[in-house]
């Protein structure tokens, strides 16, 4: 068994939307000659560059990225998709003799890709039809029937989860609980990891959300809503549904005026970000360092640096 030193390095800088990680993994990647790989649920997205804060052209020029902008808004991309995809690109970049440097918020996809995932069979096509069609209230109350764990455990308003765990039950046999403890194809034991977590002030960062999404419609969120809603896409698409994209289209339809669109998208990024924050405080291991302040030029250097301690040690 290999000793971590002699494992191949992995950078890993994660936190809540706009708390800065782009620009210091872009720091990072021009220090030490690092590729960017993408660990963002919504910046996979080719059509959504603006609305999901994705590195601008100018800054994917300085440096290696990977993972960003690669799949069309017609296509329902997923965390075991990203997964495979992830692990490919970080194999190339060692192979390569380069450093991979995992940047994202999505807790999700990166503890996926660390710890791998659960081997659920296929869902009956079916079971799901049945499951998505119920409101999520009545999915809950489902839920607490038949997999009372599970709901004792996710938010009665979480769409998403909420149905996922509905029917898999209801599929397999088997909560989703007993399938994740048998997780599997994992790289956490096969790479030396410096993790870095950023937790900003909260109001820091309600701050910040607020004037981003107003820069975001000046530089051309807009326009990219309005190409999104002449395809005619189903709006049940992960595309669709990206912070700042059903708010915008709501307003181009005449469903509300401009000021209230900024204030339900800058509410509703801040009310993820809220989310991200307390995954991250509580979800990543205790020894992951948890950095609340670095955003002038020296708090950059100084996170750099210990990136790159953890990296040669």
């Amino acid at each position: 068994m290999k000793s971590p030193s002699d494992l191949p390095p992995l950078a890993l800088i994660a936190g809540p939307t706009a708390s800065g990680k782009s620009a210091l993994a872009l720091a990072l990647a021009e220090r030490i000659g690092g590729t960017i790989v993408n660990a963002d649920a919504s910046q996979v997205y080719r059509d959504l560059r603006v609305v999901t804060a994705r590195p601008p052209a100018e800054e994917e020029a300085r440096a290696p990225h990977r993972l960003f902008g690669h799949v069309d808004a017609g296509v329902a991309h997923n965390v075991a998709l990203w997964a495979e995809e992830a692990k490919a690109a970080i194999a190339e970049v060692h192979a390569s003799g380069g450093t991979p440097i995992l940047v994202g918020g999505t807790g999700l996809y990166i503890r996926t890709l660390l710890d791998g995932i659960a081997p659920v069979p296929d869902i009956d096509p079916t079971v799901r039809a049945e499951v998505r069609a119920l409101d999520v209230a009545d999915a809950h109350v489902a839920l607490s029937r038949e997999d009372a764990s599970a709901a004792e455990r996710l938010r009665p308003s979480d769409t998403t989860r909420v149905a996922r765990a509905l029917e898999v039950v209801r599929s397999t046999g088997r909560p989703l609980a007993d399938w994740q403890q048998e997780k599997s194809g994992g790289i956490g034991d096969t790479v030396r990891l410096s993790p870095l977590l950023l937790v900003p002030d909260s109001d820091w960062l309600a701050a910040r959300i607020n004037a981003r999404f107003v820069a975001m419609l000046e530089d051309g969120a807009v326009e990219e809503v309005e190409a999104l809603i002449a395809r005619h896409l189903d709006p049940a698409l992960p595309a669709m549904r990206a912070i700042g994209v059903p708010e915008i289209a709501a307003w181009l339809a005449g469903g509300m005026d401009r000021n209230a669109m900024i204030g339900r998208a800058q509410a509703a990024s801040r009310q993820y970000a809220k989310r991200q924050r307390t995954w991250f405080r509580h979800q990543p291991p205790a020894e992951w360092k948890r950095e609340r302040q670095f955003y002038d030029s020296s708090g950059i250097n100084i996170a750099t640096s210990f990136l790159v301690d953890g990296l040669t040690r």
